[in-house]
């Protein structure tokens, strides 16, 4: 079974023998081992016991909760559009800019993709999952789901990553800095909105119990029999539902379908390593653009400067803010590069044998990679605040570089590289497989590794 803790990390109980049971059981999302959840009681988390992944996370009053999170951050929301966001002054020139300009000067700015990738992280997916978290939780309080449920708690488990209204605020930080010298700004309303606002939209999706939160929609039907917690789910032939967590067994072919949410099954993510490769040269490729060419161009009294991402950490440098010059850095060079250099290091040793605390160490670097992989919008959004708020004609305005939209594609590939690595490859044997007969082995994509036929 899986191991209990309350949130202060302190271990209440560790459930490691195997026992015969259908109820409750969940393949853990990281290293497959199939366990089964113990009691929890609000505070306590389930975590697995081979890789410490948590499985399940009880809150007190977990629908009130998360409810009262998520309209709290929706009020906010409203106001941080509704006001003035940045206003400043210098040279007798005068601007102020809304929360929404951010996006709309760039598409204007002939850079419609950045626009759209900045409305979309800040605005319209938290939005969406703001009002998808309304929707499941009145549902719950009522004990009667609303229309639509099971699709809209589906959709949540993918947004969280997208949403970065947390990143939006250090390149809030980060823009005042670089204009404080130039000109005279004042914060709005709406800033200090959108910073309860970005609190907020954290704490609803740490409050979300998705164990907790499918159970009450749908309840649990029984895993299929046989199962043997303690051992992976694959050797089994079965599965966890990466969305609802509900144990199911495959065919033949590694396919399957969730009886409770209808989300597709499959034994291993198809062509994991083939589309994290691919996709990490694609990020690679696009780099080298995003280094070479001016991310924005300043314009003062007709003269123009432009200014790439070490370049503008050199500026940062020379003006002593060093500390900021250390966030840049470490967001548009560290990060990008040690993540493409992570995840091609994962690929490469996943199907090497090794000792368990060899697997741990990789682990817990696939964890970090896909962590961080957003913070290196912190560039892109310095630009998009930057250009909409200083636009002065040849006086003072600063406009986006063509290495504004190759970052912009830099950061979006390398978080779907992460995410189509299915860690589970990392535990998995050298010759694991599907169970499946020799006729039919060769027509499965979904085996990780080599293929070998029946003697």
């Amino acid at each position: 079974m899986a191991t209990a803790s309350n949130d202060n990390g302190t271990k209440k109980a560790t459930f490691l023998t195997p026992t015969r049971t259908r109820r409750r059981l969940r393949a853990c999302h990281e290293c497959d081992l199939l366990v089964a959840l113990p009691p929890l009681r609000p505070g306590q988390r389930a975590s697995c016991p081979r890789c410490d992944h948590t499985l399940s996370h009880r809150h007190f009053r977990p629908a009130e909760r998360s409810l009262a999170f998520a309209i709290s951050a929706l009020i906010a929301l409203l106001a941080a559009i509704g006001f003035p966001f940045i206003s400043f002054e210098a040279r007798g020139v005068s601007n102020a800019i809304r929360l929404t300009d951010t996006s709309a000067s760039l598409v204007t700015q002939h850079e419609p993709f950045v626009g759209i990738l900045v409305l979309l992280t800040i605005i319209v997916l938290p939005a969406f999952y703001l009002l998808a978290v309304i929707w499941l939780h009145l549902g719950l309080l009522q004990r009667r789901p609303l229309p639509r449920s099971y699709r809209i708690a589906r959709a949540l488990s993918h947004l969280g990553p997208w949403m970065m209204a947390d990143v939006f605020v250090v390149g809030a930080l980060v823009s005042l800095i670089k204009i404080a010298g130039m000109a005279s700004v004042d914060l709005g309303p709406s800033f200090w909105s959108f910073c309860v606002y970005a609190l907020l939209l954290l704490l609803t999706t740490r409050s979300i119990d998705s164990d907790w939160m499918w159970f009450s929609l749908a309840g649990e039907p029984l895993a299929p029999e046989g199962c043997r917690p303690g051992q992976p789910a694959a050797e089994q032939a079965l599965t966890g539902c990466p969305t609802c967590g509900l144990v199911s067994r495959l065919n033949h072919f590694g396919r399957g379908r969730c009886q409770r949410c209808g989300e597709p099954l499959r034994f291993r993510s198809p062509h994991s390593l083939q589309k994290t490769w691919a996709l990490l040269i694609a990020a690679t490729l696009c780099y080298i653009p995003a280094n070479l060419y001016p991310i924005m161009t300043t314009t003062s009294l007709g003269d123009s400067t432009p200014s790439t991402i070490v370049g503008g950490v050199l500026i940062f440098l020379g003006h002593g803010d060093w500390p900021i010059a250390l966030i840049i850095f470490t967001a548009s060079v560290v990060v990008p590069i040690g993540k493409v250099f992570a995840l091609a290091w994962l690929c490469i040793t996943v199907r090497r044998r090794g000792e368990s605390r060899f697997k741990h160490k990789r682990q817990t670097l696939y964890r970090i990679t896909e962590l961080i992989g957003r913070w290196s919008m912190i560039d892109v959004f310095v630009v998009a605040i930057l250009i909409s708020l200083v636009h002065a004609g040849s006086l003072l305005s600063i406009t986006p570089g063509p290495a504004a939209l190759a970052f912009s594609a830099v950061v979006v590939i390398t978080m779907l590289a992460a995410n189509s690595f299915d860690p589970r490859l990392i535990w998995d044997a050298r010759n694991m497989q599907p169970h499946m007969p020799a006729s039919l082995k060769r027509q499965s994509p979904y085996s990780p590794v080599k293929e070998v036929d029946d003697a």
